[in-house]
């Protein structure tokens, strides 16, 4: 799907139009192979540019052929999957070139919503290299959003393992653990692409651009620091809730048995009195049956008391 937005004027009002034009930005989502080639031909990129961020396994970096520069950072995202929310990340490329910024992505990303919505500040599509650094900025602030996330719902988490004795709860921390590293990854990965950058005399004509850029690698550092902090905690609680979930376990297979053991002794002894023999213990006693419940009830007593001094109750 190919979408192209153009702001007509500094009030900085998002409009869309039906061809790519100077100053325009060229928003393509999960395109076909005709999407691409007609993009490569209006815009004057080639297709190794626009196909770049189509392979899931692709890393960050910057590649430059003639006037146009490629941008390849990964992107964090959030779905649903079997009924529980994941987080992944892709990789995005943007593309400068003489007229226009080109945007390239897998799926469509809140990132980059955001502006069509209108919810970023000062953005103009015709301020091309600052239009690039506030995409940079609001991937970092995602991350940044995704990874307080991941650690909120591992503690929701790590509340219900408290009395579990399933590995549903464990399951669930170690899709958020690989979430974790799949982010950590990618934002160092992203770290390598923003310090070449600092580089560029692209980003270095505005002093105020240069400031942005800053301030994303500090915002990237950051997330980097949250990703690696929160992984060693998960990976922490992970191995303690194991410890827990089997200590529970062995908790109710100690009441069974303590149970079991109680259990036992009325068994025995109606099973006694229940033998076809002669001269069975006050077999002509009218109370027979109250006198043996009464005496199997006391040794349940006895049993019970003993077996919870014991801890075993």
């Amino acid at each position: 799907m190919i979408s192209i937005y153009k702001t007509l004027d500094e009030s900085g009002k998002l409009e869309s139009i039906d061809t790519i034009e100077s100053g325009c930005w060229v928003n393509i989502v999960a395109p076909s192979e005709e999407d691409l080639l007609i993009v490569s031909k209006k815009a004057g990129v080639s297709l190794d540019f626009l196909k770049a961020a189509l392979d899931e396994e692709e890393t960050s970096r910057i590649d430059i052929e003639d006037t146009n520069l490629l941008v390849i950072v990964d992107i964090p995202f959030s779905e649903m999957e079997d009924n529980s929310l994941t987080y992944d990340s892709y990789p995005l490329a943007i593309i400068h070139t003489e007229s226009s910024i080109i945007t390239v992505c897998l799926k469509n990303s809140k990132m980059l919503t955001d502006f069509i919505d209108n919810k970023v500040k000062s953005f103009f599509t015709f301020k091309r290299s600052r239009f690039i650094l506030q995409i940079l900025y609001r991937i970092a602030s995602y991350y940044l959003t995704y990874l307080r996330q991941i650690d909120k719902k591992s503690l929701l988490i790590g509340q219900k393992l408290h009395k579990s004795m399933k590995n549903k709860e464990l399951i669930q921390l170690l899709s958020l653990e690989k979430s974790l590293v799949y982010f950590s990854t990618s934002l160092k990965s992203n770290e390598i692409t923003l310090e070449k950058m600092l580089k560029l005399e692209l980003l270095q004509k505005y002093p105020e651009d240069q400031d942005i850029l800053e301030d994303v690698i500090i915002e990237n550092k950051q997330a980097i620091e949250m990703a690696n902090i929160y992984s060693n905690i998960l990976t922490g609680t992970m191995d303690a809730f194991a410890s827990v979930i089997s200590n529970n376990l062995n908790i109710v297979m100690k009441l069974l048995a303590s149970i079991t053991i109680v259990m036992a002794i009325p068994n025995m002894i109606f099973s006694s009195f229940g033998m076809n023999f002669i001269g069975i213990p006050m077999a002509s006693n009218p109370h027979a049956f109250w006198i043996a419940y009464g005496v199997s009830g006391v040794l349940c007593l006895i049993a019970i008391i003993i077996l919870k001094k014991k801890g075993l109750f």
